[in-house]
């Protein structure tokens, strides 16, 4: 189950983890699994790729707050770059999307 390499604090501290805002969603034509999200990380909008088409309607996730990894190497993903990454768990080979428990503003650190 995973990989249970043990990190140190300052590995850790490397990762740039922010809740981010979803301010837009949308399909990526001539995908099944694909959205393209537009998501407000505090200090800037960013364009984020996820594979969570068969199991959210974009409609639903915007105004959603969602866990980001924001210092992960830009890449394209059926030609649409992806500037981050959302954090979610797997269940049963599904996506579930992650939320704090509380109303928090868009950029806010997690620690």
């Amino acid at each position: 189950m995973g990989n249970n390499e043990v990190i140190d604090i300052n590995e850790f501290a490397r990762l740039d983890l922010r809740i981010g805002k979803i301010e837009n969603a949308e399909k990526i034509e001539g995908s099944k699994k694909l959205i393209r999200l537009e998501v407000d990380i505090g200090n800037e909008m960013r364009q984020m790729v996820a594979g969570i088409a068969e199991e959210y309607n974009p409609d639903s996730l915007i105004g959603g707050l969602v866990p980001v990894l924001v210092n992960l190497k830009p890449a394209k993903l059926r030609g649409v770059e992806s500037q981050g990454m959302i954090l979610a768990v797997e269940v049963n080979g599904k996506p579930i999307l992650l939320h704090p428990d509380k109303e928090v503003p868009a950029g806010s650190r997690i620690r």
